[in-house]
């Protein structure tokens, strides 16, 4: 966590913006290995105002700190690799659930072999798996 933090305030000063009290409660509230949705983040740093979390974020996926995971009209965050290992994700449909799918070389290579056949250079990529997840199934 604290090699995230150096990297979270030199990414922030670099840009040319103070590391303040709120952006720190904010970043902190993101470090998780599951996507939160934008109410889990505003209660995660209840000690701020609700609209200083809004405020933050536009900034924060900017400067690519943050990754918005979009999902239909709904989304959640997360912490981009540069804060987190590299993976992609599997989502329920009905529950809107999201897990992550740790990095895997066949998967990988299948992604860079199809963009590549396809005449594309790969900037970043996401892959999402949208389904029907077990405890749903069930019901």
């Amino acid at each position: 966590m604290d090699d995230a933090l150096h990297r979270f305030t030199t990414t922030l000063k670099e840009a040319g913006y103070s590391v303040t009290k709120t952006r720190q409660m904010v970043f902190r509230g993101l470090l998780s290995e599951e996507p939160v949705t934008l109410h889990e983040l505003v209660n995660r740093c209840a000690e701020i105002n609700r609209s200083s979390v809004y405020r933050t974020l536009p900034l924060f996926e900017r400067l690519g700190i943050v990754n918005r995971i979009q999902q239909g009209w709904k989304y959640t965050l997360e912490l981009s690799e540069a804060y987190n290992t590299h993976h992609h994700h599997l989502t329920c449909i009905r529950c809107g659930a999201t897990i992550p799918i740790i990095e895997s070389e066949e998967i990988e290579h299948a992604i860079h072999t199809l963009a590549s056949d396809s005449g594309y250079s790969i900037a970043s990529h996401l892959l999402e798996i949208r389904g029907i997840c077990p405890k749903c199934a069930t019901n």
